[in-house]
C-alpha cells in the first residue's frame, strides 16, 4: 500500500521530528518560499514553540539568548540568498560564546548556483571560519537509507552543538519545487512513516570530555605548585551561571588566601555572603595605582571564564612575569597578551573540586597573610572612595545608573548587560552585592549588534528580565521591538542615552582628532520616544533617582515590555570616572609607597 506525499515535506519532517526528540525545544523562523518546507514541519510540530520574525539578523540573535539561558539547542530557520547572510552576525557570536544553535538554511537546487537564478548565492559551508559542524544535506532522498541517514545527521548536528563542540552548527538544505505539502511528488510506502526518531546509543555520551593524557599529573603538579606559592591572583573572567562553578570557585581562592578579581561578568560580585572575603570587585582601580602593582606582582594566577572586560587587567596580565594558568572546558585560548604558561581543557567545577580535594591533603604554606590583607584593604578603600564620589555626584550620570539598577532590582532578577559603556561601568564600578542576580551578556566578539534581540531571548525563558544598554546598541537592533511586542515579551530596557558614542570620550584620541564629534562620536539626534511608541511599546524618560525607583518597580511587575530612557552627558560621566581612579590611585601610591 502506497501514499501520496511532498518529498521535501517528508525529508523536513524526519529532521525535525528527530531534533524534538532529543529535546529541542524552540525555533526561530524568518518567513520565506524556499524553506516552505522546513517551517510548514515546525508549525505542526507540537513539541516545539516557533517564533517568526521578519528580520533573520534579529531573529538569530533572538534565538541566541534563548540558547543560552535555556542551556540547549535552538533551531534557526531561513530561505535562500542574502536571508542567510544576515545570521552571519550572530552565528559569529555563538561561535565565540560556544551557545548552541542549529542552523538550517533552505537554498535553491544545484542546477541553479551560478545560473542567475533568483535569490540564489553560494551557500556552501558560507560560514566556515566560525561554525563548528557544516553538513550540505543534498536533495531529499526519501528510501530508507537516506531518511535513515538523515536521522543520523540531526543526531550528530545536536551532540556537535550541545556537548562534543558546543556552539553553532550549519545545515543547508537545498529544495526543488514544488515546496507546498498538498503538491505531491512521489508514492512511497506506509512504512516509511512508521520510521521512529533514533536514540542516542553506544558510548556517545552528553557530557563533554574533559579527560586527556597526562592531564592528571599536570594537575597534581600545578598542586604541588599552588601549596607553597603565597602571591597568587585568581581571575574570574566573563562566565555563564553556575552554582556549582562559583562555589568552587570562591571555595578555591579560600583555601589558597588568593585575591579573586571578579569581573563584573563573572556572576561572583553577587549572592555574596560574610564569609566570602576574598572577592574583589574594584580591582581596575587598584591597578591604576603604580604603587601597588609594583609591591604586589604575583606568582601565580588562575584564571577562569572568557578574557576578562578590562583593558587595565589586560594591560597588568602583558606586564607581569606570573605563570598564568587559563581552565576551560574546551581550552579555548582567552589569553590576548599570548604570556600564559598553560590552558587546561577541563570542566572549569571539576577544576575547583579536583584542586580543592588535593589541597586540603597538603600542607599550605602561607608565612605572610599581609599578601591578601592588602589587597581587601584597597578594595575597601576603592568602594569608600566610590561611595563619596559617584553616589552623591548630581543625576543622572552614567557611572551612577549601573548600581543604582543594581540596588533596586528584586533578588533573582536577570539582566542583560550591553556591550561598549554599560559593560565597562558594570566592571569598574558595581560593587559586592547580596543579593542574588544573574547577569547576561554578548561578549563573544563584544558587538553592539543583535543585544535587545539576545535580552529578549533571555527575557522569555526567565524573569524578571532587564537589560541596559546604550543608545546606539538600542538604534543598530531597532526590529528587536517588533519581537518584544508581538510575543508580549516582559523585558525592561534602560536606555543610557549620550547622543552617540560617548565610549570615545575616555579614550586618547578624544582631545587629538578634530571634528571628534562628527567622526567619532556621530550624534543621532533622535527622538527615541517617538520611535519606541510607534512599535506600541510603553515610553518613559527617567530624569531622577526617585523616578527611576518608582518606574522600575512599575515596569518589573507589568507582564509586557516597556523602555526608561536616561539621558546623560558623555564628556561629565567620563570626567567623573577619571576622577575616581585618580582618587583611588593618588591614595594608593601614598600609602603603598616603597
Amino acid at each position: 500500500m502506497k501514499t501520496k506525499v511532498n518529498r521535501n515535506i517528508l525529508w523536513s519532517q524526519i529532521f525535525i521530528d528527530q531534533l524534538a526528540s532529543l529535546g529541542v525545544r524552540y525555533a526561530c523562523i524568518s518567513p520565506g518560499s524556499r524553506s516552505t518546507p522546513l517551517t510548514y514541519v515546525l508549525s505542526k510540530n507540537r513539541k516545539i514553540k516557533s517564533f517568526i520574525n521578519i528580520d533573520e539578523r534579529s531573529s538569530a540573535f533572538f534565538a541566541l539568548g534563548l540558547a543560552k539561558a535555556t542551556g540547549k539547542p535552538v533551531i534557526v530557520v531561513t530561505t535562500s540568498g542574502t536571508a542567510v547572510a544576515e545570521l552571519y552576525p550572530a552565528i559569529i557570536e555563538a561561535y565565540q560564546q560556544r551557545t548552541s544553535l542549529i542552523i538550517c538554511t533552505a537554498d535553491r537546487p544545484p542546477e541553479l548556483i551560478g545560473t542567475g537564478a533568483n535569490q540564489t548565492i553560494i551557500q556552501h559551508n558560507i560560514f566556515k571560519n566560525h561554525i563548528r559542524w557544516f553538513r550540505d544535506l543534498g536533495l531529499p532522498s526519501i528510501g530508507e537509507t537516506g531518511l535513515y541517514h538523515l536521522q543520523k545527521v540531526a543526531i550528530k548536528a545536536y551532540q556537535i552543538s550541545l556537548t562534543e563542540e558546543r556552539g553553532p552548527v550549519h545545515l543547508n538544505f537545498p529544495f526543488r519545487k514544488p515546496l507546498e505539502p498538498f503538491s505531491f511528488t512521489d508514492e512511497v510506502s506506509k512504512k516509511i512513516f512508521q520510521l521512529k526518531p533514533q536514540r542516542i546509543t553506544g558510548n556517545k555520551s552528553l557530557n563533554h570530555n574533559t579527560t586527556g593524557n597526562g592531564l592528571a599529573n599536570a594537575l597534581g603538579r600545578l598542586a604541588d605548585e599552588l601549596a607553597k606559592t603565597e602571591r597568587g591572583i585568581i581571575i574570574a573572567g566573563p562566565m555563564e551561571s553556575d552554582r556549582e562553578l562559583i562555589k568552587g570557585i570562591k571555595k578555591l581562592s579560600a583555601l589558597l588566601n588568593y585575591p579573586l578579581f571578579a569581573d563584573g561578568l563573572s556572576q561572583l560580585r553577587f549572592n555574596i555572603n560574610k564569609k566570602d572575603t576574598t572577592i574583589l570587585a574594584n580591582f581596575n582601580s587598584l591597578l591604576k595605582s603604580e604603587k601597588f602593582v609594583e609591591r604586589h606582582n604575583p606568582d601565580v594566577i588562575i584564571q577562569f571564564g572568557r578574557t576578562p572586560t578590562s583593558s587595565l587587567l589586560e594591560s597588568f596580565l602583558g606586564e607581569t612575569n606570573a605563570e598564568r594558568y587559563l581552565v576551560n572546558s574546551f581550552g579555548d585560548k582567552f589569553d590576548p597578551t599570548g604570556n600564559a604558561k598553560a590552558t587546561l581543557a577541563i570542566e572549569p567545577k571539576y577544576f575547583c573540586h579536583y584542586m580543592t580535594s588535593k589541597l586540603k591533603g597538603k600542607k599550605i604554606l602561607r608565612q605572610n597573610l599581609r599578601w591578601l590583607k592588602d589587597f581587601i584593604y584597597a578594595d575597601e578603600m576603592s568602594e569608600e572612595v566610590k561611595a563619596s564620589l559617584i553616589d552623591k555626584a548630581k543625576y543622572p550620570n552614567e557611572p551612577a545608573v549601573i548600581n543604582e539598577v543594581l540596588k533596586l532590582v528584586p533578588s533573582g532578577s536577570n539582566i542583560f548587560i550591553g556591550n561598549s559603556l554599560p559593560v565597562r561601568n558594570l566592571d569598574d564600578l558595581s560593587g559586592i552585592i547580596s543579593k542574588k542576580i544573574n547577569i547576561h551578556f554578548n561578549r563573544g566578539a563584544s558587538g553592539i549588534d543583535g543585544i535587545t534581540s539576545s535580552a529578549l531571548g533571555v527575557a522569555l525563558a526567565k524573569n524578571p528580565a532587564l537589560l541596559i544598554t546604550g543608545d546606539l546598541s538600542f538604534l543598530h537592533d531597532l526590529n528587536a521591538l517588533a519581537i518584544a511586542i508581538n510575543y508580549s515579551i516582559p523585558l525592561t530596557i534602560i536606555v543610557i542615552n549620550n547622543n552617540g558614542g560617548g565610549i570615545f570620550e575616555s579614550l586618547p584620541i578624544a582631545n587629538k582628532v578634530k571634528n571628534f564629534n562628527k567622526f567619532f562620536i556621530t550624534p543621532h539626534n533622535l527622538e527615541l520616544g517617538a520611535i519606541i511608541k510607534s512599535f506600541g511599546i510603553n515610553h518613559l524618560l527617567i530624569k531622577t533617582r526617585s523616578q527611576l525607583r518608582q518606574q522600575l518597580k512599575n515596569s518589573l511587575n507589568k507582564n509586557v515590555p516597556s523602555v526608561l530612557e536616561i539621558k546623560t552627558n558623555a564628556a561629565r560621566s567620563a570626567e567623573l570616572r577619571n576622577k575616581y581612579f585618580n582618587k583611588v590611585k593618588n591614595k594608593l601610591n601614598k600609602e603603598f609607597k616603597i
